[in-house]
């Protein structure tokens, strides 16, 4: 029997069989499937960063999440894992590999299933910014937050391209600080109801026409 050059490539694919888990994320119209948005997987690596900064088993809990939501085809092993994270341009060792829509999905799943599990945590952190805040105290007056912070802070500084100019912006603790809190709200808003849906459609916001 005559097998045909595009049989035999769909034959070798097994692994492009979506996990159903997925299916709850739909593609955005207009976007290449092979090709996330630059900006999505800028903000997809730093919403895990900041899971890695409130955890210090961050980056062992993203490979068990995703053994335990059947998703460790996609995201193997921590070599996989870092490749898929690098696609992000503003990492000090970015790769120029492509990262997949479903790539994509599956890191955003696991990121907000430990965001789920972290609920508590994050609305404590949220809550206590806001009362410094009012009473305009520095966030080392609180120890959970100002650790938060100080891990988050080294994480961006240790792994970003500091020639990049997105990454010079954020030159102070002052702005990191910032962008870390930022980052807490978006965990929290992954948390609610079809918070994971939500957070992948603002992940293309300007991007679909």
């Amino acid at each position: 029997m005559k097998v045909t050059a595009s049989a035999m490539h769909t034959d070798s694919l097994p692994a492009q069989v979506v996990p159903l888990i997925l299916s709850n994320l739909p593609d955005p119209p207009t976007i290449d499937p092979q090709d996330c948005p630059r900006r999505a997987r800028l903000q997809i690596d730093l919403i895990l960063l900041a899971i890695e900064a409130l955890d210090l088993g961050g980056s062992e809990a993203i490979l068990t999440t995703a053994k335990d939501l059947d998703l460790q085809g996609m995201i193997k092993n921590r070599v996989v894992l870092w490749r898929m994270r690098s696609s992000n341009p503003l990492r000090r060792y970015t790769q120029r590999r492509l990262l997949s829509l479903v790539e994509a999905k599956a890191l955003v799943v696991v990121g907000c299933y430990l965001a789920r599990r972290m609920t508590v945590l994050i609305r404590q952190l949220l809550l206590a910014y806001q009362q410094l805040s009012e009473k305009q105290l520095s966030p080392e007056h609180h120890f959970r937050l100002s650790e938060y912070l100080e891990r988050f802070r080294k994480h961006f500084r240790s792994r970003m391209n500091p020639r990049r100019s997105a990454v010079v912006a954020y030159n102070s603790d002052e702005k990191l600080n910032e962008l870390a809190i930022s980052l807490l709200a978006k965990l929290l808003f992954c948390t609610g109801t079809s918070g994971m849906q939500r957070f992948w459609s603002s992940l293309f916001d300007g991007e679909v026409e």
